[in-house]
């Protein structure tokens, strides 16, 4: 058994707020520093069936990578989608800390965990200025060979992976940034990668994107699950935890959390 408070100097020690971005909202949303805590629970979003089957599993912390409150609430009745988790973990003495843009460019970080799922070595940062996203080489395969692959290393999402570009194209340079990241698509551009993979692409920043890279013969794209793409963090998150606080019994959470249920193709 641990106290919250410790937990805590041990997640910012992992990762560590002020690298958080400035829109960001990561650290304790719900809880009691001086709280014990015997059994926390790992997940990537915080909602209702997460909280419930962490309240069910005897948690007594939800250790999420998205933060439950981001955006500005105003109202927190139990009809409301927001309110209705908050009431939920209150009555089930719940403890809610997250970890965001503070572990996803920390070392052993979200997205480092996701290069290393896909067997990319020689690891180096997408945008050295920020830290965010990951760069490496893999044994040169096809770009249909390596989507397969892709799509068997990641948890299974109705969205599976989809993918711009030549089937049979020659990939072994890779680039990637786990969670939404058309924000650096244009700094995937600039890297001489192969391939660029990242979540949550809208139709025109994908278009240009596609556009461009025709025109500079830069890289193919893929579109990966958001939740597929940052679970894999929880596991490595869960190892380090062990080590740095071993009396508290640390699960991660099977739910899946991906918000769309079935792919229906004509």
């Amino acid at each position: 058994m641990a106290i919250l408070k410790d937990l805590i100097h041990s997640f910012d020690a992992l990762w560590p707020p002020a690298t958080a971005e400035a829109w960001d909202r990561p650290g304790l949303m719900l809880g009691n520093h001086d709280a014990q805590v015997k059994k926390a629970m790992l997940s990537v979003d915080i909602t209702l069936p997460v909280v419930i089957e962490a309240i069910d599993q005897e948690c007594d912390l939800l250790l999420s990578h998205h933060p439950l409150l981001l955006r500005p609430v105003h109202e927190l009745g139990d009809q409301t989608a927001k309110g209705a988790i908050v009431a939920a973990a209150i009555r089930g003495d719940l403890a809610v800390f997250a970890a965001h843009t503070n572990s996803d460019i920390a070392e052993h970080g979200v997205s480092e965990a996701l290069a290393s799922a896909l067997n990319m070595k020689g690891l180096q940062p997408l945008d050295p200025t920020t830290g965010h996203g990951q760069v490496g080489e893999i044994a040169e395969q096809s770009l249909l060979d390596f989507a397969r692959f892709v799509a068997k290393a990641l948890p299974a999402s109705a969205g599976g992976v989809r993918v711009a570009g030549d089937p049979e194209r020659k990939i072994s340079k890779v680039g990637l940034v786990a969670g939404a990241g058309d924000s650096f698509l244009g700094a995937a551009l600039g890297k001489g990668v192969d391939l660029f993979i990242t979540s949550d692409l809208r139709h025109h920043p994908a278009q240009d994107f596609i556009e461009a890279s025709n025109a500079q013969g830069g890289p193919a794209l893929m579109d990966i699950s958001h939740w597929a793409a940052e679970w894999i963090w929880l596991e490595r998150a869960q190892s380090q935890l062990r080590e740095l606080q071993p009396d508290v019994d640390w699960m991660v959470s099977d739910l899946r959390t991906d918000p769309w249920d079935f792919t229906v193709m004509q």
